[in-house]
């Protein structure tokens, strides 16, 4: 055969091949097609009721006996988008813990992808792991993701990410698994042992699944990059939680049931009575600390509590948890996550004094037993 013509058929064959190929055949249509009846989109709304109080009346209140004006109550109406995704026939629905975020009148409506709307209730979750699990009663069975047979996860294979994104309904983005176990800090929270991908993810598409070509579940979408800690710009850099972990959460909130909500209460406030909150620069000036970026404020103690015991008081700032020092209040949650009562932890607790016109600081250790 003529070169010329042989090179001519080579280049012209994959065109021919192609014309006569189905799309509905193509793998990643099939595997959303198996996964999409079980993706839902979820809408929260909850009322939040706090008190604030001006900080320079917190300044006067600690430090020179007050009183001053007392705290105004605050009352906001918060709204919410995400996804999720069934894993139960019964309406057991995972989505990550930040999307259906706990108040006393939260309201969360499902809708699933046949357009049907139905209210759902919070069974359980775990902030630190920043995945939830919520339930709705469809009178029927329904199409679900099984958490039993999940992707291998292996680096480079395609991953399709489906959700909510910006609350225009359900949608498809497609790209590589491009990391695994990855450890990231956003806005002073820190994430572990993520899995990272270049396909599209945005607010929205919070709790939906991510899957592989064959419909297995690789993770949860959680959280996207989109400025390094140092403003720098960034691309294609998403995370999700990866299945062996959503797994093992969905195991343990199935048998704590809807009591487990109380797990989700704040460790300090729960083992030692402490309520607590990030240090802001303003705080950190006006009560006179020398912080350095880190620390958490004690924003008030529970009478009778070992905190309150230990004569530890509102406006004290603590600055390490045993040898871990604390920079955020999320961080120490997650490093008194496996407190148990009688647990005996330290804490450096650093103290403003006042002498004349001057402030000085003074750091003491206390340890405290976990009730």
């Amino acid at each position: 055969m003529n070169p010329r013509l042989l090179t001519a058929f080579c280049l012209l064959l994959p065109l021919c091949l192609r014309a006569d190929v189905d799309p509905a055949t193509e793998p990643s249509v099939v595997a959303v097609g198996k996964v999409w009846p079980a993706v839902v989109n979820i809408n929260t709304e909850r009322i939040v009721q706090s008190s604030y109080q001006n900080p320079y009346d917190q300044f006067f209140n600690q430090f020179f006996g007050g009183p001053m004006r007392p705290p105004r109550q605050l009352r906001q109406r918060v709204r919410s988008l995400g996804s999720g995704f069934l894993v139960d026939a019964a309406g057991y629905i995972v989505t990550n813990e930040h999307v259906v975020e706990r108040a006393a009148d939260l309201k969360i409506q499902v809708t699933t992808s046949d357009g049907k709307t139905y209210p759902a209730r919070y069974v359980s979750g775990d902030p630190t792991a920043d995945l939830a699990l919520i339930k709705i009663d469809a009178g029927k069975p329904l199409p679900f993701i099984s958490l039993k047979d999940t992707s291998p996860n292996m680096l480079g294979q395609t991953v399709l990410v489906l959700g909510n994104p910006l609350g225009y309904g359900l949608a498809v983005s497609r790209g590589i698994l491009s990391a695994l176990n990855r450890t990231v800090t956003l806005d002073e929270m820190e994430y572990r042992h993520l899995v990272q991908t270049d396909a599209a993810i945005n607010p929205g598409n919070s709790g939906g699944p991510l899957i592989d070509l064959s419909g297995k579940l690789i993770g949860v979408s959680s959280v996207k990059m989109a400025y390094t800690p140092q403003g720098v710009p960034t691309q294609g850099l998403g995370f999700g939680i990866p299945a062996d972990v959503v797994r093992e959460k969905v195991r343990q909130f199935m048998q704590g049931g809807p009591a487990a909500k109380v797990a989700a209460q704040s460790a300090a406030a729960r083992f030692y009575g402490l309520k607590i909150q990030d240090l802001t620069p303003v705080l950190t000036e006006l009560l006179g600390y020398v912080a350095n970026g880190r620390g958490v404020l004690i924003a008030d103690v529970e009478d009778g509590s070992p905190a309150e015991t230990a004569g530890l008081k509102r406006g004290l700032v603590i600055y390490k948890v045993g040898d871990h020092d604390v920079a955020n209040s999320r961080q120490m949650e997650e490093l008194l996550a496996e407190v148990t009562p009688g647990t005996v932890a330290d804490f450096e607790i650093g103290v403003v004094k006042r002498s004349g016109d001057r402030f000085f600081q003074e750091v003491r250790t206390v340890s405290l037993t976990a009730r």
